[in-house]
This record gives C-alpha cells, structure tokens and sequence, in this order.
C-alpha cells in the first residue's frame, strides 16, 4: 500500500466511523501528532489503542473529510467541521508509522490575503473621512484603557511580535507588552559581537520573511531593528516601557486583572487571556559561590555582559561553557583579555556549518528545488519527539566521522565532549533542557589552540577578593568573572508575575520528561506547557527559537481565535495539573 492508497483508506475508516479499522491502519510502534486539528490540543498519541481512544472521544465532533492527496508523497490536506488542515503520513510496510494533522485555518474566520485583501480606503468625497492614521491613532489611545484586549502578551521579543502579528491578521484584539524602551532591545543590549547561530532560511519572522540579500548569520542590532521595523509594518499594538507587575485570575468573571507600570503610571488591563511570551527561559541562574560577596573584580550574570571592551590585558573567567560562555570567551579574546573558560561539566559542540548541512529544509537549495518555509516548517512538525532519537542517532554517528578532527583537536585540549546521554545530538538536547550546547562559530578553535585557557572537570570552591579557587586546590587570578550559568524554567515567570501557587499547577515549562538530565519525567511527548492550554485556565507559554515561535504562533494564534469567537474548544489531553514545578 502506498501513501495515496493508504490516504484512501484512512479517509473511508474515519468516514465509517470505524475506529478499529483506522488503529489497524497504523503499524505497532505509531505516532499521530495533532496540531489542534482533532485535539484543540499539541499531543502525540504513541499507539493503536491512544488514537483509538482519541478517536472515540472527538471523532463525532471533528467530522474529517475531504482528503486529498498532495503533490509531494506522503502530504495531503483536509477539512474538519471547524477548519482546514495540512497532513503527512510515513509508511513502514504499508502501514502508517507517523502522521501529522495540523489545522491552517479556521472555516468563515480565514485570514485577509490575495484576492480578499483590504481595499484600504473608500473612493469618493466623503465628509469626516476615517483615514488609516486616525484608526492607528485610536488603536494606540483606546486599546487598554476604552477598550480591553482579548489577548494580552507580556513580552515584546521575538516571539511575542510573531504571535502578534499572526492575531491581528485573525482579528484578534491583541496587546504586547514589554519592559525595554524599543522593540528589538532585548538584543541591543547583548554583548556587541553576538549573531544568530542559526541560518537566516531558519529565522524568518510570520509573514516578512528577511530580504534575499539579507546575512546568512544576522548580528544582534541587525535583528533588533529588524524587530522594531516589523512591530510598524505589521501595525501591532505595542507598549514599550511598560513592564508587567502583576497578574491575577478572576474566575468568577472569567478574566485576567494585570497590572501594568506604562511610562510610571499603574494601568490596569482585563484581558481574556494571557500569554507570557517572556523567552523560553526564566529568570538568571547566579550560583552563591563561597567567598563571592568579598570578591572586588566584577562579576555578573551572561545576560547582563555589555561586551569585551575594556577588558584588554585583564584576567576574564567564564563560569559555563554553552553558547553565551563561548561567545563570551571569544569576544573577550578578540578585545585583548586574558580568558579562561571553566567547564565544570561535558558539553554538546557541533560545528555551525555541519548544523546546517544537515538541516536541509532550510536552504537556498531547498528554496530552488521548492520547499518553502512553511513545508520545512511542518516537514519538521511531522517528526514526532518519541521518533525523534531513531533519526537523530544516525545523524550524530555521521557529523561524529565528518569531524572528527574538530573533536579530536578539542579533546586534546581537555575539553569534554558530549553527544547527549543517548547519542542524539543537539535536536533532542534543546528540546529536552535548552542547555548543554554550544553551535561553534569560532571559539573552539581558540580553546583548541590555547588561545583561550580552559579548566575542566572542576568546580568552583571559594573566591577570594582576587581569585577563583578551584576544588582542586589551583587558583585562577580574576578580575572578572562571568556567570554564563543559564536560567530557570519559564514558569518562574509565572510564579513571579501571578502567584507561587499557579507555577506550581501549571509545572515545568519545557522539555519532553525524557528521564535524563534537566528534563525529568514522566514523557510527555510535546513540550511541556508551549503553545496548549495549560492547567491554569486562559494562560499560555509562547518562546523557543526563531523557528519554533514562527511554527507555532499558528496554533496558538488558532485556539485564541476560536475562543473570541465563541467556537467549541473542548481540550482533549489538557496538561495535567501539578502539585510542584
């Protein structure tokens, strides 16, 4: 049986309402993964027996029909009762080993574009003309104070403006709100050398995508103006300067009471629904070493490093050894400092270049042979995480022989090098903790030459007013120390700005519940709390790279939609309710 054949069948089975006979379409190890499409959910079900009960809950509810098969094997599209979908099925034997439904598109609530775009004005003589200035000019007086956002997002980085635009392309009224005095500030104000480590065909925003002049690699100012042009083009509705102090749940009223400082003043705003889009991490990790409140050199955080200017012929120690630590060490190297990078555990390094050989979706040459964006996007999605390991072991077994002269230079410096617990590169280590990486864009070629001195395997003892002291008993003169140490989980974001007590029913943010390091379990299959209703009710998570947030700010963007406009939602494997993050 092929794709088309095997499409035919699953279509007649649904049709029937036959559910035993669609489980018998799928092979023993299967994967279905929705994306809001049958679930008003992101989950996995990891059997015969989970789609079936999936099935037997949502089936007389969805109404699948209208399947047909696409141009590229194994892609077909859909309808539900409520909407419009994309799917992809992969066969083992005839049988379906993964399937992808994700819904594009709500029916009688579609996105203005092409042929049904907006005229822009009225044509003729008319007295008291509403001219588009005056409607932007209303919006920026109106929204918050005459008239409440039904969506509220506090935070104004990348992923909070994609999740923007793509609510008020759907017409939901939508504010950000962010604490920096610009949009894109949040990388203006990193250390000057900082780029994107991922390729500019991987980072488009929704939309826009970049210029096809624009750098494969994008420095940090670049996309912060970026940012900034993209808040004005997509005419969102934007409060800079307007950190968030606090946020509480009116169950009663079915709304959110949040208080925000604009410009000094307290407003309070009452939004439906709120989305902390904050980066996918929490709050700075700063470890109380012993001795450091008499250390007189300067210390701080990665995230609050300005750069390596003024540090020439000075002693620098980096505290970590992930991105932020080696881009650090090698800024500082290149403004003359004397660097010392402390690894206190192994770390996951791949070679830029090799990370993109082996994302080839995401290319010119994909672009030429007609792989889109959106078909990278969702050829991504098709994979489901419990899959994940079986393709990612083989690509680690072949980046390992392509370079193995990197590694080995490395190794010979005493650095310690992983691969992950299970040998799966840095695809399932992002998604299961967000940590423990480093995509090399030149620094281990300085820590491989000695340029920048590294001590690994050790921790950090004591300070002294001058020193790190080591618990091997060395010492590492300093007179900076910088913390590249990582955060916490994003829910700390929530316990900050509503209460201890939501954090803690809502849990973890991020991860899968592999069972290994950071990421504890149970598995879950999806990332824990992005972009689904979470066990608090109107609040969800929005972050991950440039990718993930252009990908999934569709779905959610879809299940805010259908909430404003009233549209049965009914959640089928809702996040469970914790009892601690």
């Amino acid at each position: 049986m092929n794709e088309t054949e095997w499409l035919a069948e699953f279509a007649s089975a649904l049709k029937r309402s036959d559910i035993e006979g669609v489980a018998l379409l799928f092979a023993e190890e299967c994967y279905w993964r929705d994306l809001v499409a049958f679930t008003w959910n992101i989950t996995t079900l990891e059997s015969r027996s989970a789609i079936a009960d999936m099935l037997k809950a949502r089936l007389a509810d969805v109404r699948p029909g209208s399947f047909k098969a696409g141009e590229r094997t194994g892609w077909f599209t859909f309808e539900t009762a409520l909407g419009r979908g994309t799917g992809h099925v992969r066969l083992k034997d005839g049988k379906a080993w993964t399937l992808l439904t994700a819904l594009n598109e709500l029916k009688g609530f579609e996105e203005k574009r092409g042929p049904s775009r907006e005229i822009g004005t009225e044509h003729g003589a008319i007295q008291n003309r509403v001219t588009w200035t005056d409607r932007r000019q209303a919006d920026a007086s109106e929204l918050g104070y005459d008239r409440q956002p039904f969506v509220l997002i506090v935070g104004g980085g990348q992923g909070g403006i994609g999740l923007g635009a793509r609510l008020k392309r759907l017409g939901v009224p939508t504010l950000i709100v962010d604490r920096h005095a610009k949009p894109g500030d949040a990388w203006r104000s990193r250390y000057k050398s900082l780029c994107l480590h991922d390729p500019v065909w991987y980072d488009h925003l929704p939309y826009l995508p970049f210029p096809d002049h624009w750098p494969i690699y994008t420095p940090k100012d670049k996309m912060g103006d970026w940012l900034e042009s993209y808040t004005k083009i997509m005419e969102l509705d934007y409060w800079s300067k307007a950190p968030c102090r606090s946020a509480s749940w009116d169950e009663a009223k079915a709304e959110w009471t949040v208080i925000v400082d604009r410009d000094g003043k307290d407003v309070t705003l009452r939004p439906k629904h709120l989305v902390i889009a904050t980066g996918m991490s929490g709050f700075a990790e700063v470890p109380n070493f012993p001795g450091r409140e008499t250390f007189r050199g300067t210390q701080h955080h990665s995230s609050r490093h300005a750069g390596g200017e003024g540090w020439k012929g000075k002693k620098c120690v980096v505290v970590g050894s992930n991105n932020s630590a080696h881009d650090i060490a090698a800024d500082l190297w290149e403004h003359g400092a004397d660097v010392t990078l402390l690894q206190r555990s192994p770390t996951l390094v791949v070679r830029a270049e090799t990370l993109a050989r082996y994302r080839p979706y995401y290319s010119e040459e994909a672009l030429a042979s007609g792989i889109t964006t959106e078909i990278a996007d969702l050829t991504v999605a098709s994979v489901p995480y419990g899959a994940l390991p079986a393709f990612s072991q083989a690509t680690v077994e072949k980046i390992r022989k392509e370079d193995a002269d990197f590694y080995a230079r490395l190794e010979a410096a005493g650095f310690m090098v992983t691969f992950g617990e299970d040998e799966t590169g840095i695809g399932p280590m992002y998604l299961r903790r967000g940590s423990g990486y480093y995509i090399d864009v030149g620094a281990s070629d300085l820590i491989a030459s000695g340029r920048i001195k590294l001590r690994s395997g050790v921790e950090v003892a004591r300070m002294t007013e001058d020193s790190v002291v080591l618990n091997d008993g060395s010492t590492l003169a300093a007179d900076l120390v910088v913390y590249a140490t990582g955060y916490g989980s994003m829910n700390q974001w929530a316990a900050e700005l509503i209460s201890p007590e939501v954090a803690d029913k809502v849990g973890k943010c991020w991860g899968l519940g592999s069972g290994t390091a950071k990421d504890p379990g149970p598995w879950e299959g999806e990332l824990r709390n992005m972009w689904k209703p979470t066990a608090q009710e109107n609040l969800w998570f929005h972050g991950g790279n440039l990718m993930q947030s252009r990908l999934y700010s569709i779905f959610l963007g879809l299940q805010l939609k259908a909430r404003l406009e009233g549209l049965p939602t009914p959640v089928y494997g809702r996040a469970p309710v914790h009892h601690k993050a």
